[in-house]
């Protein structure tokens, strides 16, 4: 096996909560909007609109936000009130603020990983909210490198992983989403290990690949570094 030097780590939902404050202000969005549409319904037209969107606004809060104005709009005809169009951008200014929630057994990975290995953090979203979740997290002197990335592909991996490693082909990434963090390690040459978490956005969603020798799942980050013990042998 080709010698692991670096492992790259998603951030969101993998290093901190994230979705969780989504999920709270997409309930709120449905309670604004109760006497125009359904919960289920309102919940499948913004997430058409998430993801028509993401060519012109990318991931993050700011999009999520502008998503929901314009579902807002669509779902009323055009006449949404103005007072719940200002109490929609109260809730995004409001996520831009929310506290940094780091997951279990995160520090204790990452502070015997990085004795061993070249740690990079790969992230996707809004740059600002990104540097302010990192800053606050505090685990900012774990990494070696940041790369906030406006989307994850097989590219961005092998960019990422030359520049601050030996190539994919020594690396790992390690997050919870399959489509986003995994799969496109994978291609580019890399492992991929998947840390599934209970909340996880349907655009992310994807199959667990079967019988890839780069795949591997894990319940929790506390499995990681046994796991890369185990891939020496």
């Amino acid at each position: 096996m080709s010698t692991l030097t670096t492992i790259g780590f998603d951030a969101d939902d993998t290093l901190w909560e994230n979705e969780h404050f989504f999920r709270l202000t997409e309930a709120h969005f449905a309670e604004l909007l109760a006497d125009y549409a359904e919960p289920e319904h309102l919940a499948a037209r913004l997430l058409d609109a998430e993801k028509r969107n993401l060519a012109h606004y990318g991931f993050g809060i700011k999009g999520f936000t502008l998503s929901m104005i314009e579902t807002a709009i669509e779902i009323t005809d055009g006449k949404v009130p103005g007072d719940i169009i200002g109490r929609i951008v109260a809730a995004g200014r409001e996520m831009l603020s929310h506290p940094v929630n780091t997951l279990p057994h995160v520090h204790d990975t990452l502070e015997v990983l990085t004795a061993s290995h070249t740690l990079v953090l790969i992230t996707k979203g809004d740059l600002f909210d990104q540097e302010r979740k990192l800053a606050q997290s505090g685990l900012g002197e774990f990494f070696n490198a940041v790369e906030i990335v406006s989307d994850k592909s097989p590219a961005t991996y092998s960019t990422a992983f030359a520049r601050h490693g030996d190539g994919p082909e020594h690396a790992m990434m390690v997050g919870n989403s399959l489509r986003s963090d995994v799969l496109p390690a994978i291609q580019a040459g890399g492992w991929g290990t998947y840390v599934p978490h209970d909340l996880t956005w349907d655009y992310e969603r994807a199959e667990e690949p079967a019988n890839l020798p780069r795949f591997t799942k894990i319940e929790t980050l506390a499995d990681l570094a046994p796991l890369i013990e185990r891939l020496k042998g």
